[in-house]
């Protein structure tokens, strides 16, 4: 998994070094040739443990394998890039600067408009700091499902180490590998594979036993349950969601988990509620929209080479109809929780700004009382300038060793 993660993940740098290594450009080599080469350089560059010898053996029979063309000819174009690369490899990558955006994107493996972004939004040391951690593995932190176990219960029958979290008190942080899905924990519905930065979301809503939760584009259902779970089963979530397919999950995941205080809604979270007598609104509401997910790199090792600009326009206009939704469904002296897993200006402090310039009945809650160390303005560049930074969340992967998550609170007035 690791390899497969880190040549994805790495694919730029890697490109730029197998273009200098062959003298050719990449687009003259045959599909199987480049991920064969892609997987022997990162093999031999950033992993550690198989002798050079034994990855360009492995990277030669896995291109044999692959066919295509001349065998003959692609093993030995494999297997002459690679063992030139495991002496001046390490020479030509020490070569690489990351002063500038245009350096960072290339040495880190990033998208340069992603680079770009970062370098204005957090500063140069940040955003270097950032790309730096996206190639790295994600943490793996389970969140303890308080309507089935305690965290004590669940930290004593892990096989592997795991460590809690000062902040949360739900999470545990696994310090080894450990098959979650194969273990019978997760079949008895102890626990959720989630991150702190998500599990953090939750915790800023702050749901109370007996109230009523709307929770729009719900699925895959951590947030959700997380949800019912603070609330002590008790009150009433609703859960939106318009992928048929996905709200089938979402209803299995909350069986799993022996959540029965939620009801599950096939809806467009873009179109406001209709009124259904005195019980239509809402004491609180999460929207978690569809967005970049730019702060999931280390996980999702394929989205920054998915992700454009223009797609980020579109997921901007979606998410300010979706908020604009929800502020309908908040009652008076409610609560309005946005969210996002993603770094980018446009999706989070700019889409807030813009949603309390046309909804004057709402504030913008100060988070920085409660959670001072996470606040949008302890980052560096724009993010820390804009005037509203000080009462708005940022988790970043590289300080907070968890995801990348946004987190706006407003309450109707």
């Amino acid at each position: 998994m690791r390899l497969t993660y880190g040549a994805v993940q790495r694919k730029g740098t890697l490109d730029y070094l197998i273009e200098r290594l062959t003298e050719r450009p990449l687009g003259r080599l045959q599909a199987p040739v480049r991920a064969g080469l892609r997987l022997g350089l990162y093999e031999l560059l950033y992993a550690s443990g198989a002798p050079d010898r034994a990855v360009v053996a492995d990277a030669v029979e896995l291109v044999k394998r692959s066919g295509g063309g001349s065998a003959a000819a692609a093993t030995g174009l494999v297997n002459a890039v690679l063992r030139r690369a495991a002496v001046a490899g390490p020479q030509l990558l020490a070569e690489l600067g990351c002063t500038t955006a245009e350096e960072a994107a290339l040495m880190h493996s990033h998208p340069l408009w992603v680079a770009r972004l970062w370098f204005d939004q957090l500063g140069a040391t940040d955003a270097r700091a950032l790309m730096a951690a996206d190639n790295e593995p994600a943490e793996v932190a389970l969140r303890v499902n308080t309507l089935r176990t305690d965290v004590e219960t669940l930290q004593a029958a892990l096989p592997a180490h795991a460590h809690r979290d000062e902040r949360l008190a739900e999470a545990l942080v696994l310090d080894g590998p450990f098959d979650a899905r194969a273990s019978a924990p997760w079949r008895d519905g102890w626990f959720v594979a989630q991150a702190r930065g998500a599990m953090l979301v939750s915790h800023v809503l702050d749901p109370q036993a007996g109230e009523r939760v709307l929770d729009l584009c719900a699925a895959p259902g951590g947030k959700t349950s997380h949800i019912a779970a603070l609330m002590r089963g008790e009150g009433e979530v609703v859960a939106i969601e318009r992928s048929p397919r996905r709200a089938e999950e979402l209803k299995c995941t909350l069986a799993r988990l022996g959540v029965q205080n939620v009801t599950v809604e096939l809806a467009d979270a873009r179109l406001e509620r209709r009124a259904v007598g005195a019980k239509s609104k809402f004491d609180r509401v999460l929207v978690d929209p569809p967005c970049s997910g730019l702060g999931t790199l280390q996980g999702n090792p394929d989205l920054r080479w998915r992700i454009t600009p223009e797609r980020v326009e579109e997921l901007v206009s979606e998410q300010r109809l979706i908020l604009g939704s929800a502020a309908a469904a908040v009652r008076p002296g409610g609560l309005l929780v946005y969210s996002t897993c993603t770094i980018s200006p446009s999706e989070n402090e700019c889409t807030v700004d813009a949603f309390l310039h046309s909804n004057h009945d709402f504030r913008l809650e100060d988070l920085g009382v409660h959670w001072p160390d996470l606040c949008m303005d302890r980052a560096g560049g724009q993010a820390a300038e804009h005037e509203l930074a000080p009462k708005l969340l940022l988790t970043l992967p590289h300080r907070d060793r968890t995801t990348g998550f946004f987190i706006a609170r407003l309450r109707r007035e």
